[in-house]
């Protein structure tokens, strides 16, 4: 991973570098230009700028315009080399401009001194803290070397033209101490920043790592808690089924809801896959009424071990293309959670009938209500308040009745009825 963040780093440096030198660029060629204006206007105190100054600064305007050119096509990034070797040529350049300028205009304090700021700004942003020193020495005794130089050729010095040009070079050392500082702490800062970005990608990436592992370990005890159920139910019938005072009809009965149950695992890994990635629903014609009455058949034995009846209201000859094997997971599902919701003695009850467009189901108990703490909680993929429960029943309960285009929820919440209802899509239903 830290080999895929560097270079990006890298890259964005690159990117700040070319904004920040053509920022420069377009800062030199506005003091040219608006030097060059005064200079005119101000004729009468300076002097008409002369042939050689024109075409001396059209040269250098010229120049920065080849350079701004030149930085906005390195697009696929600047070595820290060239990038070194830019930012030199132009300090150098413009310390000669404002030497040759300062020749050719011939004053004591000449203005063109002023682009010896950008320089220095120029230096404290992409040098260390040595080479801005040398640079603020360089411009200073740049202005004071030309002091002297003038005065000797037009004697007598003047002591206020010298006190002018050391109060410019006060301002020179204190601007470029002061960005160097400021930018100096910025630089520090974005290390900072992009240190915590790895330490932050590494640690995401643990994260993520320890909660596939974590993903798996719910997925297992999902799994076992899916399984539990219809191995309760082979148990309870199958014990039923050895029962000496059981008739042969019954015992009949108990055999194939035991075979049926076993049959169902079969189907259990493919139910979580299809919560995390829902296939293709395997449609077929059923009654509603021989669907609620299996679910009531299938949990009678284990409800009847709790002295908990189930009730069972048929629709008729309804019928609905479902895919059965998942419907009549999820209806187990909400009739073993009414069960153990349900104190002893108790009664489940399930009935459907046509609601609009959809065909509800109501399965109901006879519990207390759902805490309104837990009420919003209670279909999210593991979530479950029992101390043993690995919160699939109803998140994949609700997926089914989503992927038969209608819901799942709790209708009604009170203590002594609590009802969820299930919807399934009425386009697969007739009658």
């Amino acid at each position: 991973m830290l080999t895929r963040i560097v270079p990006s780093l890298e890259l964005m440096e690159a990117d700040s570098y070319r904004k920040q030198q053509t920022s420069f660029c377009v800062l030199t060629l506005f003091v040219i230009a608006i030097l060059l204006l005064l200079h005119t206007l101000f004729a009468s105190l300076l002097g008409e700028p002369s042939t050689w100054v024109i075409v001396l600064l059209g040269f250098s305007f010229s120049l920065k315009i080849v350079e701004l050119v030149w930085l906005q096509g390195q697009t696929h990034g600047i070595t820290k080399r060239t990038a070194r070797l830019e930012t030199g040529l132009s300090i150098a350049g413009i310390f000669l401009l404002a030497a040759l300028l300062s020749l050719l205009t011939n004053r004591d304090v000449a203005p063109y001194f002023v682009l010896l700021a950008i320089p220095i700004l120029q230096c404290a942003y992409h040098f260390g803290l040595v080479p801005t020193i040398i640079t603020i020495g360089a411009a200073v005794g740049l202005i004071f070397f030309w002091m002297h130089y003038f005065f000797l050729i037009h004697p007598p010095p003047l002591a206020a033209e010298y006190l002018e040009a050391g109060m410019i070079s006060i301002i020179y050392i204190l601007m470029g101490l002061l960005v160097w500082f400021l930018v100096h702490q910025l630089k520090l800062q974005q290390r900072s920043l992009s240190e915590n970005m790895v330490e932050l990608e590494s640690a995401r990436e643990r994260l993520i790592r320890e909660e596939k592992l974590a993903a798996v370990g719910r997925l297992a005890s999902g799994i076992a808690h899916e399984i539990r159920n219809p191995v309760a139910m082979i148990l309870s019938s199958l014990t039923t089924a050895t029962n000496r005072g059981i008739g042969e009809v019954d015992r009949e009965e108990m055999i194939q809801i035991a075979a049926k149950e076993s049959s169902r695992l079969e189907h259990l890994t493919e139910e979580f896959l299809r919560y995390a990635r829902p296939t293709t629903l395997q449609r077929s014609s059923i009654l509603v009424s021989d669907l609620l009455i299996y679910t009531a058949e299938v949990v009678r034995a284990h409800a009847a071990m709790r002295s908990i009846e189930v009730v069972c209201l048929p629709m008729g000859d309804q019928t609905i293309e479902i895919d059965s094997a998942q419907v009549q997971g999820a209806l187990l599902n909400l009739v073993l959670n009414g069960i153990d919701a349900t104190p002893t003695p108790g009664t489940i009850e399930l009935k459907a009938a046509r609601d609009g467009t959809f065909i509800r189901i109501d399965v109901q108990n006879s519990g207390s209500a759902i805490p309104e703490s837990v009420l919003p909680s209670i279909f999210e993929p593991f979530y479950s308040t029992k101390p043993k429960g690995a919160g699939l029943g109803l998140a994949i309960a609700r997926r089914v009745a989503q992927d038969h285009g209608g819901d799942l929820w709790v209708s009604c919440n009170e203590n002594g009825r609590v009802i969820f209802s299930i919807t399934l899509e009425a386009g697969g239903v007739r009658k």
